[in-house]
């Protein structure tokens, strides 16, 4: 049975408190309409909360609860995970602050894995004042690839696109020595599994894109095109995956070549979040595919520069909170659908 809507219950990481973060969740959960199609928990402390929506004017209900057995539908709930008060200043890098995102999340993340929230959504944090001995990550994505069963993917989503990465938070130098056929093939077959569970696509179409301007031109800007993605993609096309490429990727995005596929892998971070960003931004997701859980965040970081003015936008956050409630229930459908139809009939019996 599917789960009504109002009852997935969405874990949330507060994120960076210097930044816009709690702002668009606030604003994100004024509408009422929201509470009917889910339960959100804010993983943080009420009483800060409160704070910041007199500091943003907001008309948003908040329910405090000391444990998640007291979360309630219909009500934005806010799990005291601290007591403690601290300062905060909007717009500073602030390594305490930095401590209690981490906090935030690593707690979301607990409850995650032990199925007392259905899903996650995490609000933007800043990867410097994050680290310390306990928390060496470049960001959520590693820490959730740990933690959680299955292989991450970065996949960046919005109803124009989706962009998955070959390479995460790797340096620009460095992203042609983690390419390997096996990473190629992993990432193809993580992107083309969720395509099919999470966004009920038949036949998955996949496009990846060179390494290199132009592929390497034959080999004079780069071997790795020639030597490395073209064989792996003709054998995965052999072993029945749509999967095409690679193609250059100057001129991929500009000519509209992406809307003949489902989805495209870009080889590192900036290849394919700038066009990504340059087409969807402020509307796009951030969803960790891939994973035995779902985990979705705005396509949009901190944002220091405007925090605390009351003036930024919760259209990807808001889409964040859709895409994980309508990713719940598409894989249990999918489940359902996949099951074996004589397991069906016995169970029915």
């Amino acid at each position: 049975m599917i789960k009504k809507t109002e009852n997935i219950i969405v874990g949330i990481s507060i994120g960076d408190l210097n930044g816009i973060g709690a702002e668009v969740i606030l604003k994100t959960f004024e509408d009422d309409r929201m509470l009917e199609l889910c339960t959100p928990v804010i993983f943080a402390n009420v009483k800060m909360i409160s704070f910041l929506r007199t500091n943003f004017d907001s008309t948003a209900s908040l329910h405090g609860i000391d444990k998640l057995e007291q979360i309630l539908p219909g009500k934005i709930n806010v799990l005291n995970l601290w007591r403690e008060s601290f300062d905060l200043e909007y717009g500073k890098l602030d390594n305490t602050v930095g401590e209690y995102a981490i906090k935030s999340f690593t707690a979301a993340t607990k409850a995650l894995k032990e199925g007392l929230v259905d899903v996650l959504v995490t609000a933007p944090i800043n990867k410097y004042n994050i680290q310390s001995e306990t928390f060496n990550f470049p960001g959520h994505t590693e820490y959730l690839n740990q933690e959680l069963e299955g292989n991450a993917l970065m996949l960046m989503v919005s109803n124009k696109l989706k962009v998955g990465l070959l390479t995460d938070h790797v340096p620009v130098n460095e992203v042609s020595k983690h390419l390997t056929e096996k990473l190629i093939r992993t990432k193809v077959m993580v992107l083309n599994e969720t395509l099919i569970q999470d966004f009920s696509i038949v036949k998955p179409k996949i496009a990846i894109l060179g390494l290199n301007p132009h592929c390497g031109d034959n080999g004079v800007i780069g071997k790795e095109d020639d030597e490395l993605l073209k064989p792996t993609i003709n054998n995965l096309f052999n072993e029945g995956f749509m999967v095409f490429g690679p193609y250059a990727a100057d001129s991929f995005f500009g000519n509209n070549s992406y809307e003949k596929f489902d989805a495209v892998l870009a080889c590192y971070h900036d290849q394919g979040l700038i066009p990504f960003k340059t087409l969807s931004f402020g509307d796009g997701v951030n969803f960790t595919a891939g994973l035995e859980k779902i985990r979705t965040s705005p396509d949009h970081g901190t944002a220091f520069e405007i925090a605390g003015k009351n003036s930024a936008k919760h259209n990807s956050f808001k889409e964040a909170v859709y895409l994980a409630i309508d990713t719940y229930k598409s894989r249990i459908e999918h489940k359902i659908i996949t099951q074996k139809p004589l397991k069906i009939k016995e169970k029915q019996l």
